[in-house]
């Protein structure tokens, strides 16, 4: 199996380091060549226009469950063609009672070419396959409810 990576990098700005008194804004590199500024979330102190962890988070989902869902419309002939997601990421306590996601919602919708047409019963089963077999929500699976609304 293939090994995927990215390289972080951080640098402290303040002169002291001391807890609450430093950044946390870092960047995240993907394949030598996409940079993403990267910050804790604003309510933790982090800046709006960064992107952060939690979001990555229900990206790295929205993305594989799309990509899943679109390999298996491909393989029923389903002329897809377009998709498009709202993925929100909760935070609450998890049975440990520690801060963590608790629940990612994905708000797929789908397009297909004109003239083809599914019902609603199918395009969710469809949506319940693709959930299935992404490895991303079966990485989550244990931890993390995931919503398909």
């Amino acid at each position: 199996m293939s090994d995927l990576a990215i390289e972080l990098h951080w640098q402290r700005a303040e002169p002291a380091f001391q807890p609450g008194k430093y950044s946390a804004e870092h960047t995240v590199r993907y394949n030598n060549r996409y940079e993403v500024q990267v910050d804790a979330a604003p309510d933790w102190g982090g800046q709006p226009e960064n992107t952060n962890p939690e979001q990555a988070l229900a990206s790295a989902l929205s993305s594989c469950h799309m990509m899943t869902f679109l390999a298996l419309s491909a393989k029923a002939g389903w002329p897809v063609a377009s998709y498009h997601d709202y993925a929100e990421a909760h935070l609450g306590k998890n049975s440990a009672g520690q801060m963590s996601v608790t629940r990612i919602d994905l708000h797929p919708v789908v397009r297909f070419d004109t003239g083809f047409d599914v019902d609603d019963d199918a395009l969710t089963q469809m949506q319940d396959r693709a959930h299935r077999y992404c490895f991303i929500a079966n990485t989550l699976a244990d931890s993390v409810e995931i919503n398909i609304l």
